[in-house]
């Protein structure tokens, strides 16, 4: 890497988001910093994938060269990324200067800090510059929502590898389906309950992790092995990629598609096999759930020519984690089902379009209220189901948010449902009726 071009980067961008103070992003001044940042960043990575730009100890780094020495330039940008909380900014090959654009402007005014920062800069459909977040510590590791957030940012580099043209790595994804396959086997519904989270302008992403943690739910219900959940894990995680080749409109069309938009999403599972084929380490049961999870118990379903053929068992179990975010999810043209409404409706499909088996001891596991169910009890207080006895489902722990009155409690409490305690569970609630969204109040 040529140090002197290293440094004028750093320079140029320095001074573009000085020059915002005076001047707008389409002002001539601001449009040639650009240009200039952008020929500098090309020039890098003429042999490279990706410059990575972040900190270590304080200290600006720009891939292995380190600013040790006075440089105001990296020393401003060094505090810009501590105040934003970022590890760094990672600039892929192929970046536009419209995407150079956006990120000044969230670099000058302002993005959110972290995770914020990072989703702002998503949605402004920046693909070729990605925000690192800190990474957590290892005694951190098993904590739930830093593993799935862990999650959230291994598919946003696989579907950014994707749009790039590029192979996935597939190494930072299978350490951490390992690592959610493991919290599944010893906390199983903490996960589970943050497949509750719903990004709705991101569906295709969030659904991906949601279908992996939801995968590995129903296979610890249907006491798979530790590697065959890996294996779900993986296939849930993948399974979506391939609409990543499919045009966005149709994609994220609101309401019922047409029968030619139908036909072109009915090439999603096999657009995704073709990515994944290219990945390494990933086996034929991984490829069979990617393939195989629109096909029905009864083998009718999507790809026709997939049918007929004899696939791994843990593709109906991916089907029932598909079918069951998809059910309590918001949609344009759907309102989401409680979880408790979304296992019924899956048994009314049982048979046909699911495993009537498989989804048996899905629901067992689950207990009759699911986590992220809102439930009113036999005194009328209404609380949400944050947690349930793994070894009896009958026995949950309950958040109570509105008390017997019907007011919102400004400090809701917990509640443990167990034989010593007299109240119990009449009914279940939809949030919608309450005005609540269940995620603000999940652990």
């Amino acid at each position: 890497m040529n140090l002197d071009e290293t440094r004028q980067v750093i320079m140029v961008l320095s001074a573009a988001i000085k020059g915002l103070r005076l001047y707008s992003l389409d002002h001539p001044a601001t449009t040639k910093q650009i240009q200039t940042l952008q020929n500098g960043l090309f020039s890098l990575l003429q042999h490279k994938k990706s410059i990575k730009m972040g900190l270590l100890e304080g200290t600006l780094f720009v891939e292995d060269y380190l600013f040790i020495q006075e440089f105001p330039a990296a020393q401003e940008l060094a505090r810009l990324l501590e105040t934003l909380e970022l590890a760094g900014i990672e600039f892929y090959t192929g970046l536009s200067a419209e995407e150079l654009q956006a990120l000044l402007d969230l670099l000058h005014a302002g993005g959110g800090k972290g995770q914020a920062f990072a989703d702002a800069l998503r949605q402004r459909k920046v693909e070729r510059i990605r925000a690192v977040i800190s990474e957590e510590d290892d005694e951190d590791a098993g904590q739930p929502r830093k593993v799935y957030r862990k999650a959230l940012k291994v598919v946003d580099q696989i579907f950014t590898d994707v749009r790039m043209g590029e192979i996935p790595s597939s190494e930072e994804a299978m350490k951490v389906v390992k690592s959610m396959a493991q919290l599944t086997l010893t906390e199983p519904h903490a996960l589970f309950a943050l497949s509750m989270l719903k990004d709705y302008d991101n569906y295709t992403f969030t659904h991906s992790v949601n279908v992996s943690v939801i995968s590995l739910a129903v296979g610890r219900a249907c006491a798979v092995d530790e590697e065959q959940l890996k294996t779900l894990g993986l296939g849930g995680l993948l399974h979506d990629l391939g609409k990543l080749r499919i045009d966005v409109n149709i994609i994220t069309k609101p309401g019922r598609l047409t029968d030619s938009e139908f036909e072109e999403i009915k090439q999603h599972p096999r657009f995704g096999a073709d990515i994944i084929t290219k990945m390494d380490g990933v086996t034929q049961d991984v490829m069979d759930i990617v393939i195989g999870h629109h096909l029905r118990y009864d083998r009718t379903g999507y790809p026709a020519d997939t049918a007929g053929r004899t696939v791994s068992p843990l593709v109906d179990m991916a089907a029932i984690a598909d079918a069951y975010d998809a059910m309590t999810t918001l949609r344009s043209y759907q309102r989401p089902f409680t979880p408790r409404n979304a296992i019924a409706r899956m048994r009314e499909i049982a048979g046909t379009s699911l495993h009537p088996a498989l989804v048996e001891r899905f629901a067992a596991a689950l207990g009759p209220y699911p986590v992220g169910s809102l439930v009113r009890l036999d005194n009328n207080e209404i609380g949400l189901v944050i947690k349930v006895d793994p070894t009896d489902p009958n026995l949950a722990d309950i958040k109570i948010i509105f008390d017997a009155a019907g007011q919102l409690l400004v400090e809701p409490y917990r509640l443990h449902l167990g034989p010593t305690q007299p109240r119990k569970i009449v009914a279940e609630v939809d949030p919608f009726t309450k005005g609540i969204d269940v995620v603000d109040y999940l652990d």
